[in-house]
């Protein structure tokens, strides 16, 4: 074996540990929501009862303090509040939330979120995501602010990770 084949052949099996690992963790969730933090957090009771932060995927609302804050968090609550959901799950955030995506009767409560204008696609973290959800999230996103629904009303709205460094400093 040329050194370029065995390079080549670590690199596979290191891709190949990397998926199966992530599919490992990878969790499917199912409950009652019975809280929403804002446009997209939600909190998720399960069959014994427990409690889970779940932060969606793929989308990045206004903040509470943020224009249109509390019209995505009303938007989340009328799509997901006191229904039973199934989150897709394969990583906790920065603050323990479970990052995933949120189906309501088979309905994608995140790419929702998106198309009412109640947040962003969140591109930073989209190679996370499938590239059927990536092209839907980005496609929502773009024909929200064509139309300038929700937060698009706005003719220069702030994205939230701008807002929260703003308020950091």
């Amino acid at each position: 074996m040329t050194k370029n084949n065995f390079n080549r052949a670590g690199v596979l099996v290191v891709i190949a540990f990397a998926i199966l690992t992530a599919a490992a963790h990878a969790e499917t969730l199912t409950g009652r929501v019975v809280g929403i933090a804002d446009g997209d957090t939600l909190t998720l009771l399960d069959a014994t009862k427990i409690q889970h932060k779940i932060r969606l995927a793929g989308i990045d609302s206004p903040e509470k303090g943020q224009p249109f804050g509390q019209v995505c968090k009303k938007s989340l609550s009328d799509l997901a509040y006191d229904r039973v959901a199934t989150v897709e799950t394969t990583k906790l955030d920065r603050y323990g939330r479970a990052i995933g995506k949120v189906l309501v009767n088979g309905q994608d409560v995140n790419l929702e979120q998106i198309r009412r204008g109640c947040g962003w696609h969140y591109k930073k973290y989209q190679n996370e995501q499938s590239l059927d959800d990536r092209l839907s999230y980005n496609s929502a996103e773009e024909s929200a602010r064509a139309s300038k629904v929700g937060l698009w009303a706005d003719n220069n709205p702030m994205p939230p990770w701008d807002w929260r460094k703003a308020k950091r400093k």
